[in-house]
């Protein structure tokens, strides 16, 4: 994920996708104006999309959920 600079950061939970993502990485920060994110995992990529008006249990964060992955290209 990139970011430019710390403005606009918002803590993101990452619902679904591989069981063994690590729970570090299904608690990230993000631009909050992100509709997707994109997470390196073995080899690939887990992409994951904002659900709309979705906040996390805290309602300090925003839910994403898991949608596809894509394997690195060589």
């Amino acid at each position: 994920m990139r970011h430019s600079g710390d403005d606009g950061l918002v803590d993101v939970v990452l619902e679904g996708g591989p069981a063994d993502l690590p729970p570090e990485s299904r608690l990230v920060k993000a631009v909050k104006s992100d509709e997707k994110i994109k997470i390196e995992h073995h080899g690939g990529y887990e992409h994951f999309e904002r659900v709309d008006g979705a906040l996390a249990g805290n309602g300090d964060s925003i839910t994403y959920r898991w949608t596809t992955r894509t394997r690195i290209a060589e």
